[in-house]
């Protein structure tokens, strides 16, 4: 087993599709696809790609340390008491532990991310 693993950024497999907790949806209808692509033993550190559709969601990190590099797409993100960034493909941010806020995905958005959970 290789220790190296390239992130298949256009998946051929089936993603996890999914919906927004009905408590975090702002407004719209988005929606989620998830394509795993690799975990630690323990599960605590995750990667692969994910992608949503236009809409606008709360987003809770709780204790998740979570980096994104955008693919594709456009989304703003509004912090809690902060600022509002845009986000564009080939773009790069971290959302820390604690980060609370609004995603809004402008256009469909793809992204690649790394979670490491507590």
């Amino acid at each position: 087993m290789s220790l190296l693993l390239s992130i298949d950024t256009t998946p051929a497999s089936t993603p996890k599709e999914s919906l927004p907790l009905p408590e975090r949806l702002i407004s719209g209808d988005p929606s989620f696809k998830t394509w795993a692509q690799d975990a630690s033993k323990d599960e605590k550190v995750q990667t692969g790609v994910w992608e949503a559709t236009p809409g606008v969601t709360h987003s809770i990190k709780g204790t998740t340390f979570e980096f994104c590099h955008i693919l594709s797409g456009v989304v703003e993100i509004e912090e809690q008491g902060g600022e509002t960034k845009t986000y564009r493909a080939g773009d790069n941010f971290v959302m820390k532990p604690g980060f609370v806020g609004v995603w809004r995905s402008i256009e469909t958005v793809r992204k690649i991310y790394v979670v490491v959970k507590d």
